[in-house]
């Protein structure tokens, strides 16, 4: 979250915006209805990086961008987009693979962690968390 706010705001926040920033993230984790159902419609053996941008797509469909959102509303757009791909692609995942409809809202403190709650359907070890955060900061 820290890289991430880094990336998207232009620096590295300090604790208490940290800890807002998380729960700001935390709140835009959801997936709306309508991408539930495209997401519902995409085969196993579509690829990740598919899934996130058809995800991607009928978000901007759904709540779609103002013409004159300026650098905020960018910023809110990117926010939301890293807050809820985790939560789209395990969606398509435990659907497409196992007819399972998850709900993709977890107490996670992080995107990392709220990804490997998702994908194993259980809190995972923060051995793995710290592994998903390294991960994603190399991405």
């Amino acid at each position: 979250e820290e890289i991430a706010h880094l990336l998207i705001h232009g620096r590295l926040p300090a604790a208490a915006e940290l800890a807002a920033y998380k729960q700001k993230l935390k709140r835009l984790r959801d997936i709306p209805g309508a991408v539930i159902d495209a997401l519902e419609t995409l085969p196993a053996a579509a690829h990740p990086m598919d899934v996130m941008r058809t995800g991607a797509s009928v978000l901007g469909c759904v709540l779609p961008e103002k013409d004159d959102h300026g650098v905020a509303g960018a910023r809110d757009i990117a926010d939301r987009l890293v807050a809820s791909f985790g939560s789209m692609l395990c969606y398509w995942y435990h659907y497409s693979h196992g007819g399972k409809r998850v709900d993709p809202m977890t107490d996670d403190d992080s995107v990392g962690g709220h990804f490997l709650h998702l994908l194993h359907d259980e809190e995972p070890p923060e051995q793995w968390v710290r592994a998903m955060h390294t991960s994603l900061i190399l991405y």
